[in-house]
């Protein structure tokens, strides 16, 4: 297999993964303009109910008969006041008005995009909205308004690392208990529901999570990842529900289970919703106003007599997309890893890629370890590409006289090349299927690359940082654009002057393609070429064909 349709193939496995990149991102753009969200600069949040009613969920399918649906509130305004939790690895604001989650500092992740320097998830500013909100819907005959996000809440107890909350209405008062764990992504999140009415009463309480479609910072215009709601259960597995699908009323996904949580990813981040009981739940999703989405689930409560109490603990994740400690956290939480359609071949690569850092001590070492033993595995068919190229190689100058000879016969041209092939024991796609077998895996590799939390601020050595990040001196995808051109000179050069030329460029165009991609993705291709050019090299001289 000639090179030319080696590199062919490449650009043509890539140009597939930026056009879906493309595509993904077409369908998750913002379809109206959001409206800011003023922030107070006195640590108090000021908003009118009868705006936000549309935000409180309803039960569709765990009580249908009993719904009371929720009408118009009251035209007032509520202030609240802002509580500060924080511990070694997160720093969390509480509103006293809805007992809402509206910003989370993650004080280990540094980045330079965001103003403090580390990175912020749960957000209540001018640029972003996204929210944690808990409540309680009445779930009677008669329509009644319980404490939810939208009441305002007192303050029954505050530390450093925890805060409880309390508000009553209509005969149900809901006290919210948010405990932030010891150096943890993790709130433990109580809610105590007591009965002080003198009837019987049944509730829903929701959990979710409430997000604009705007882009988190620090993205790339040149790939794109997923940014929005999922949902796991042991029916319907891990499910994407994307913003737009919801703008369109085109969600699909498990409305009901025992089991299963819910969240929003973005790029290496995730803000979830786990819950530690067996009870049932209702996952929902919907578009709110100011291009606000939410996702959410909604547990029943029991049939509460006067004076009795039910209690709910369930917890939320906020924090980044570390897959082992996801895996010990909840079943099927480490999914939100977004690795695309290649997630059964890239799971594997990621966990050798962990074992081999657990060893090198340093992920760039281990990219390149990693680099290595994927080359060694797949050698018997790299073996066979470069004995086929090399053979291509030898006869080169005869290809070249049958082309003169029957330049103006095609057929005979054809014919003469079947009959080189034949008595040269050459297969002219013996090149070609041992490449596009290890496609797959390079595109695996780069999601891998691309979507691991572990591989952000990791260095490697010198000049490079962060691997998650482009070369800030191109550095590495220079010396890549090398190893291709070396790379390019042991392969059969083209019989057409035209193709020769082009073929020359590609060393250059292909670098300036790395630029803008992580320096990890460009370390891997530096070092598989350099590998492939001491296989390659090693076979021809055993075939005894020249180089140049």
């Amino acid at each position: 297999m000639k090179f030319r349709t080696t590199i062919l193939l490449i650009i043509f496995s890539f140009t597939l993964l930026l056009l879906w990149d493309k595509w993904i991102s077409y369908n998750t753009e913002t379809l109206t303009p959001p409206e800011p969200v003023t922030a107070d600069q006195t640590n108090t949040t000021t908003l009118k109910e009868n705006e936000l009613s549309s935000d409180l969920p309803s039960v569709n399918k765990l009580d249908a008969k009993n719904i009371a649906p929720v009408e118009k509130l009251e035209k007032e305004e509520k202030t609240g006041e802002v509580l500060l939790l924080e511990n070694s690895k997160l720093k969390i604001s509480l509103n006293t008005f809805g007992g809402t989650l509206e910003y989370a500092e993650l004080k280990d992740q540094v980045s330079e995009e965001y103003p403090n320097g580390k990175v912020v998830l749960f957000d209540k500013s001018n640029r972003s909205v996204y929210l944690a909100e808990t409540g309680i819907i009445s779930l009677g005959g008669k329509k009644e308004k319980l404490p939810d996000h939208l009441t305002l809440f007192e303050v029954k107890q505050q530390g450093s690392d925890t805060v409880k909350l309390t508000a009553e209405r209509n005969g149900v008062s809901l006290t919210k208990t948010f405990t932030i764990l010891l150096n943890s992504y993790v709130v433990k999140v109580t809610h105590d529901l007591i009965n002080t009415g003198n009837r019987e009463v049944r509730t829903g309480v929701y959990y979710q999570l409430s997000r604009d479609s705007e882009p988190p910072l620090g993205g790339s215009s040149f790939y794109n990842t997923y940014t929005g709601p999922v949902i796991y259960t042991e029916k319907g597995k891990f499910e994407k529900v994307s913003f737009s699908d919801i703008e369109e009323s085109k969600q699909d996904h498990v409305q009901t289970a025992n089991d299963g949580w819910l969240g929003i990813i973005q790029h290496y981040y995730v803000g979830a919703w786990i819950f530690k009981n067996g009870l049932e739940r209702e996952f929902y999703t919907r578009k709110l106003k100011n291009d606000k989405y939410s996702v959410g689930a909604i547990q029943l409560s029991d049939e509460l007599q006067p004076g009795q109490t039910q209690t709910f603990t369930n917890l939320l994740y906020v924090g980044p997309q570390y897959q082992e400690d996801l895996k010990k956290l909840e079943n099927g939480l480490d999914l939100v890893v977004d690795y695309g359609m290649l997630t059964l071949i890239a799971k594997p690569i990621f966990w050798l890629l962990d074992k081999l850092y657990n060893i090198v001590g340093n992920w760039g070492w281990a990219i390149v370890s990693l680099t290595i033993i994927i080359k060694l595995l797949f050698f018997p068919l790299t073996a066979a590409s470069y004995k086929s190229m090399a053979k291509m190689k030898a006869v080169t100058p005869k290809i070249m006289k049958i082309r003169e000879q029957f330049k103006e016969s095609k057929m005979q041209l054809n014919n003469a090349m079947m009959d080189l092939y034949k008595k040269e024991k050459i297969n002219p796609l013996g090149g070609c299927l041992p490449i596009l077998i290890q496609i797959p895996v390079f595109i695996a590799l780069y999601w891998v690359l691309l979507a691991s939390a572990e591989i952000r601020n990791a260095p490697w050595i010198f000049w490079i940082t962060d691997l998650s990040k482009p070369d800030p001196y191109f550095i590495l995808p220079i010396v890549m654009a090398v190893t291709m051109f070396i790379q390019m000179r042991l392969n059969p050069a083209p019989p057409d002057p035209l193709q020769a030329k082009i073929m020359m460029f590609m060393p250059i165009v292909f670098s300036i393609f790395f630029f803008f991609f992580p320096s990890g993705l460009v370390l891997y291709w530096l070092v598989n070429n350099v590998v492939s050019i001491a296989q390659q090299w090693s076979i021809m001289r055993k075939l005894n064909v020249r180089a140049g």
